[in-house]
Protein backbone atom coordinates (compact mmCIF):
# COMPACT_ATOMS: atom_id res chain seq x y z
CA UNK A 1 0.00 0.00 0.00
CA UNK A 2 2.93 2.29 0.95
CA UNK A 3 4.49 1.59 -2.97
CA UNK A 4 1.16 2.74 -4.20
CA UNK A 5 0.94 5.77 -2.54
CA UNK A 6 4.42 6.47 -3.22
CA UNK A 7 3.78 6.43 -6.55
CA UNK A 8 0.77 8.65 -6.89
CA UNK A 9 3.31 11.23 -4.72
CA UNK A 10 5.19 11.69 -8.45
CA UNK A 11 1.89 12.55 -9.68
CA UNK A 12 1.53 15.59 -7.77
CA UNK A 13 -0.65 13.83 -4.93
CA UNK A 14 1.03 13.65 -1.56
CA UNK A 15 1.15 9.97 -0.29
CA UNK A 16 -1.72 9.22 2.30
CA UNK A 17 0.61 9.38 5.21
CA UNK A 18 1.70 12.50 4.63
CA UNK A 19 -1.83 13.74 3.83
CA UNK A 20 -4.46 11.78 6.74
CA UNK A 21 -1.06 12.62 9.49
CA UNK A 22 -2.78 13.86 12.51
CA UNK A 23 -6.19 14.58 10.88
CA UNK A 24 -9.94 13.47 11.17
CA UNK A 25 -10.65 11.87 8.44
CA UNK A 26 -14.10 11.22 6.83
CA UNK A 27 -15.87 8.72 5.31
CA UNK A 28 -18.73 7.55 2.51
CA UNK A 29 -19.57 4.79 0.88
CA UNK A 30 -21.55 4.32 -2.70
CA UNK A 31 -21.25 3.62 -6.18
CA UNK A 32 -18.26 5.12 -8.62
CA UNK A 33 -18.20 5.20 -12.43
CA UNK A 34 -15.52 6.47 -14.32
CA UNK A 35 -15.22 8.87 -17.21
CA UNK A 36 -16.21 7.83 -20.62
CA UNK A 37 -13.99 8.45 -23.65
CA UNK A 38 -15.83 12.01 -24.82
CA UNK A 39 -14.98 13.69 -22.10
CA UNK A 40 -10.96 13.61 -23.05
CA UNK A 41 -9.64 17.13 -23.45
CA UNK A 42 -13.08 19.24 -22.17
CA UNK A 43 -12.98 21.25 -19.45
CA UNK A 44 -13.97 20.59 -15.94
CA UNK A 45 -15.91 22.15 -13.63
CA UNK A 46 -12.99 23.83 -11.73
CA UNK A 47 -11.84 24.99 -15.44
CA UNK A 48 -8.82 22.46 -15.71
CA UNK A 49 -8.68 19.98 -18.84
CA UNK A 50 -9.69 16.62 -18.22
CA UNK A 51 -7.21 13.92 -18.86
CA UNK A 52 -7.75 10.77 -18.49
CA UNK A 53 -4.31 9.49 -17.87
CA UNK A 54 -4.58 11.39 -14.36
CA UNK A 55 -5.79 10.41 -10.86
CA UNK A 56 -8.55 12.78 -10.36
CA UNK A 57 -12.32 12.44 -9.90
CA UNK A 58 -15.34 14.54 -9.85
CA UNK A 59 -17.63 15.05 -6.32
CA UNK A 60 -21.12 16.93 -5.90
CA UNK A 61 -20.13 18.58 -3.37
CA UNK A 62 -16.61 18.27 -2.02
CA UNK A 63 -14.31 21.49 -3.09
CA UNK A 64 -11.89 21.48 -5.65
CA UNK A 65 -8.59 20.01 -4.79
CA UNK A 66 -9.67 17.63 -2.01
CA UNK A 67 -6.95 14.88 -2.00
CA UNK A 68 -9.47 11.64 -1.40
CA UNK A 69 -8.65 7.92 -1.17
CA UNK A 70 -11.00 5.84 -3.01
CA UNK A 71 -11.04 1.86 -2.03
CA UNK A 72 -13.01 -0.71 -4.04
CA UNK A 73 -14.92 -2.72 -1.88
CA UNK A 74 -14.55 -5.89 -4.11
CA UNK A 75 -11.04 -6.25 -4.41
CA UNK A 76 -9.75 -3.82 -1.64
CA UNK A 77 -7.36 -1.71 -4.12
CA UNK A 78 -7.01 1.63 -3.12
CA UNK A 79 -6.08 4.88 -5.59
CA UNK A 80 -5.74 8.41 -4.00
CA UNK A 81 -7.19 11.32 -6.33
CA UNK A 82 -7.66 15.07 -6.34
CA UNK A 83 -11.20 16.44 -7.14
CA UNK A 84 -11.79 18.92 -9.85
CA UNK A 85 -14.84 18.47 -11.32
CA UNK A 86 -18.87 17.82 -10.34
CA UNK A 87 -20.65 14.88 -10.49
CA UNK A 88 -22.05 12.32 -10.73
CA UNK A 89 -25.02 13.01 -12.04
CA UNK A 90 -26.63 9.50 -11.48
CA UNK A 91 -28.43 8.53 -8.39
CA UNK A 92 -26.52 6.17 -6.14
CA UNK A 93 -23.36 7.13 -7.58
CA UNK A 94 -20.60 9.32 -5.31
CA UNK A 95 -17.81 9.82 -7.29
CA UNK A 96 -17.05 10.06 -10.75
CA UNK A 97 -12.86 8.61 -11.74
CA UNK A 98 -10.62 9.42 -14.28
CA UNK A 99 -9.97 6.45 -16.46
CA UNK A 100 -6.45 5.92 -14.82
CA UNK A 101 -7.55 5.97 -11.77
CA UNK A 102 -10.68 3.72 -12.28
CA UNK A 103 -7.75 1.44 -13.85
CA UNK A 104 -6.05 1.73 -11.06
CA UNK A 105 -8.51 -0.02 -8.47
CA UNK A 106 -9.42 -2.57 -11.35
CA UNK A 107 -12.78 -1.55 -12.11
CA UNK A 108 -12.62 -0.81 -15.91
CA UNK A 109 -14.16 -4.35 -16.76
CA UNK A 110 -17.22 -3.55 -14.00
CA UNK A 111 -17.74 -0.17 -15.12
CA UNK A 112 -19.65 1.04 -11.72
CA UNK A 113 -18.32 -0.95 -8.58
CA UNK A 114 -19.42 -0.09 -5.01
CA UNK A 115 -16.29 1.78 -2.94
CA UNK A 116 -15.60 3.63 0.31
CA UNK A 117 -14.14 7.15 -0.27
CA UNK A 118 -11.60 8.68 2.90
CA UNK A 119 -11.28 12.29 2.91
CA UNK A 120 -9.84 15.44 4.95
CA UNK A 121 -12.61 17.85 4.69
CA UNK A 122 -10.91 21.36 3.72
CA UNK A 123 -12.23 24.27 5.73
Amino acid sequence: MILLFTSCSKRGIPSESEYYRGKKVQKATGKASYYADKYEGRKTASGEVYRGSKFTAAHRTLPFGTIVTVRNLKNNKTVVVKINDRGPFVAGRIIDLSKAAARKIDMIKDGVVSVEILYVPIR
